[in-house]
């Protein structure tokens, strides 16, 4: 078995061993091996380039590309396979052929080495293949056409505009917890769209700035008016709200020479640089501040050297710290950068009055909070929630018909909550 460690200055950034070592399929976004980083998943149109868009596209366009970086020298032979999934995420008992046009498995060819960087780097760019129905699909990559080796799964979902929603701002409902908590209300109309009992056979799905660790799965409509069609979603119980939050962190180091909002300073005595962010606290007690903010997303970007960013983009180990006093639950950093997971690479170490962690991180503009997980803890404790926090939803509705006996993702909107 071939073994790779990967050493700067010394000390060892991190072991890899791309021997067997089991590997478990998680029908999730997650990448199975450290040296695997910035993996990014959005349609290929172009946007404003500051913020990702979410991994969704039409049936009739399916334009979604895949895009992520392997720490090494040599490129690594990779292949792409789809599962699909139904609307909680479980595997469906489709078979291949029932949604793709004729095979399920191609190889990676689009690659780039990085251009001068102080890690190394082969960066990985591959279109989605399109499928035949709409609905939920996870992405997984593997190594020399061995599906055991894992490398990362990503979520997708693919869909057809069948049924219609009008958002119904009017009723709030929410009592005391109005100033923190977020609601959608909202009508779906399903119109000429045969569905067969509609109260059992459509799934929907809530969630908030693209996170699926907080979405609000299978939610139930209040009401359902059959001779109109529609389907009233009227949500005046805690459960099915979102606590508001507030507006991202953030930090810019686009730039290694002049380096951007909220940098404390860079270490640049050894490769890769570290670089230190500006010294957080605790904001839940705090008045709120508006300012425009990425909703917890993420851009690559290199203001030093005007070449394609995504290879000629560093990596830098990047220090944050929390003042605060030792809290009840685990303190975790999280965002769009490493799909909201609570893992211990982006989990804060406490010590002498302050929580702190160093995550590899390449260059580019970055959106964080912090995150507070255990049994007697309230998340958002240490950021605060606020009803007047800007926040970008996602509504997906889904219809299970009896052909073909599967979720299909008939409706997705996007439900922006006090935009700026």
């Amino acid at each position: 078995m071939l073994l790779r460690v990967y050493y700067l200055l010394g000390f060892l950034v991190f072991p890899m061993a791309s021997v067997m070592a089991q590997k478990t399929l998680l029908l999730q976004d997650k990448t199975y091996e450290p040296q695997i980083r910035t993996v990014q998943c959005s349609p290929g149109q172009s946007t404003d380039g500051k913020s990702l868009l979410p991994a969704a596209t039409r049936l009739d366009t399916q334009d979604l590309i895949v895009e992520f970086d392997d720490l090494v020298e040599q490129r690594n032979n990779y292949y792409v396979k789809l599962i699909h999934c139904n609307f909680d995420w479980t595997k469906s008992g489709l078979m291949d052929l029932d949604f793709m046009r004729d095979y399920n498995e191609f190889t990676i060819t689009d690659y780039s080495f990085s251009i001068n960087t102080h890690i190394p780097y082969v960066h990985y760019r591959f279109s989605l293949l399109p499928v035949k129905i709409p609905g939920n699909y996870v992405v997984i990559v593997y190594r020399d056409g061995n599906r055991q080796d894992l490398i990362l799964s990503r979520r997708i979902v693919v869909f057809d505009s069948r049924v219609s929603l009008v958002r119904d701002d009017l009723i709030s409902g929410l009592g005391n917890i109005r100033n923190t908590n977020q609601a959608l209300n909202f009508i779906i109309n399903y119109g000429s769209t045969e569905i067969i009992n509609p109260m059992g056979s459509i799934h929907v799905t809530i969630r908030q700035n693209q996170r699926w660790d907080n979405a609000k799965f299978d939610v139930k409509p209040s009401f359902l008016r059959e001779d109109v069609n529609q389907l009233e979603y009227r949500f005046f119980d805690l459960d099915k709200t979102f606590q508001a939050g507030n507006e991202f962190r953030f930090v810019d180091f686009r730039s290694l020479v002049n380096p951007g909002q909220n940098t404390f300073k860079i270490d640049k005595s050894h490769k890769p640089f570290d670089l230190v962010v500006n010294l957080d606290g605790p904001r839940a007690s705090q008045s709120y501040s508006q300012y425009a903010d990425l909703d917890g997303s993420y851009y690559i970007d290199n203001l030093d050297y005007r070449q394609e960013p995504w290879i000629s983009a560093n990596y830098l180990n990047v220090n944050f710290g929390l003042q605060s006093p030792p809290l009840k639950g685990d303190v975790y950093l999280i965002g769009a950068f490493n799909g909201w997971a609570s893992t211990d690479e982006n989990k804060m170490l406490y010590n002498q009055g302050m929580y702190s962690q160093r995550i590899l991180l390449k260059q580019g503009f970055y959106n964080y909070q912090y995150w507070v997980a255990g049994p007697e803890s309230e998340g958002n404790q240490i950021e605060g929630n606020y009803f007047q926090t800007e926040n970008l939803y996602e509504v997906l509705v889904y219809y299970r018909p009896f052909q073909p006996n599967a979720d299909l993702l008939i409706g997705y909107f996007f439900l922006p909550v006090n935009p700026r």
